[in-house]
């Protein structure tokens, strides 16, 4: 059964699995280096919808439907599903799921949804109040460019720091203890603010929630960086990646090798002009459930710190002049 460690960092006794995944991603993700590990890719942006919004919808759909079918699974054995994405009042999740019948909870972690819904999903699991659990997020990188900061067609100069959001979903359903990936435990992140206030360097806004949050997780379950494969962050992207190998470095443990971040692997940062790397809810859960969860299944990777990360901002804060809070969850993965 679930049950707290200590701080935040919850251990899970049955150690659920992983039992099936999807990735479903844009032409442009579906371009980068990681092209040949997704379900599915669009052929445009429009996925033939008639606005961005549905684009993403159908996204969602075609992850979850994805997963199910990859799993033997139906709907009607999935007893809750985790849902979001960065929209407002997660409209892309919730039409996304509103014709599935399954029990729905809608999340907002910003680009740390993924590993929040993964999370919930593998708690309710271990503790009995789900048998099936799907965790599935996604983002669109025109609808959160026409939320966020500026309408695609103004074609506004973009940021050296600003990231790319990435169109893209992930789903992964949590089953009871089977065969690898598991599950073995989480850790809540807390709120971090390092004073920023550019929306375009979430990086930086995010960073430090992700030292909080590996450090937490890493003393909490008396573990340290070289126990793992790989520590894999989504998405700090360039910037952020270096300011997290910065903090670490002042309690002088060097994860530079060890550690990968999502919105660096998504795409060819230097041929794909995505500036400092990708972003959006939907980067890490499709760099995780199209790439990362079949190399632990395979054996290629025993042990993986899956640590999303999220800028909880919205634009009318921004637009106050506010500092953007960032957040981090950890899930831990093994093949043992």
């Amino acid at each position: 059964m679930a049950k707290l460690i200590k701080d935040g960092t919850v251990s899970l006794d049955t150690c659920p699995t992983v039992s099936a995944f999807a990735a479903a991603v844009g032409k442009k993700e579906g371009e980068g280096p990681l092209s040949g590990c997704f379900d599915y890719i669009a052929e445009d942006v429009t996925l033939g919808e008639s606005s961005w919004e549905k684009s993403e919808s159908k996204l969602q759909q075609i992850a979850l439907g994805t997963a199910l079918s990859k799993g033997g699974f139906s709907e009607k054995n999935i007893d809750v599903i985790f849902a979001g994405d960065l929209l407002n009042q997660c409209v892309s999740s919730s039409y996304g799921a509103r014709d599935t019948h399954i029990p729905f909870m809608g999340l907002f972690g910003a680009c740390s949804t993924m590993a929040e819904g993964l999370c919930l999903a593998s708690v309710f699991v271990d503790s009995g109040a789900a048998v099936n659990a799907a965790a599935v997020t996604s983002s669109h990188f025109c609808s959160a460019e026409r939320q966020f900061r500026l309408p695609v067609n103004y074609g506004g100069q973009r940021t050296p720091t600003a990231q790319w959001t990435a169109t893209a979903a992930g789903c992964a359903v949590i089953s009871p203890h089977g065969k690898p990936p598991y599950v073995r435990a989480v850790t809540i992140g807390k709120i971090k603010d390092m004073g920023i206030t550019d929306a375009n360097n979430m990086g930086a806004a995010m960073a430090a929630a992700a030292y909080d949050t590996i450090s937490r997780h890493l003393s909490n379950t008396n573990q340290s960086i070289d126990d793992f494969d790989l520590i894999l962050t989504g998405d700090l992207g360039k910037v952020g990646r270096d300011i997290l190998i910065e903090l670490f470095k002042k309690d002088n443990v060097d994860m530079t090798e060890k550690h990968n971040d999502c919105g660096i692997m998504l795409y060819d940062i230097e041929k794909q002009d995505v500036h400092a790397g990708g972003s959006g809810c939907g980067c890490s859960a499709s760099v995780l459930c199209g790439h990362i969860l079949k190399e632990i299944q395979e054996g290629r990777l025993n042990k993986v710190l899956f640590a999303a990360t999220g800028a909880l901002m919205s634009p009318t804060i921004v637009q106050q002049g506010e500092s953007i809070p960032g957040i981090s969850h950890a899930v831990e993965l093994s093949g043992k």
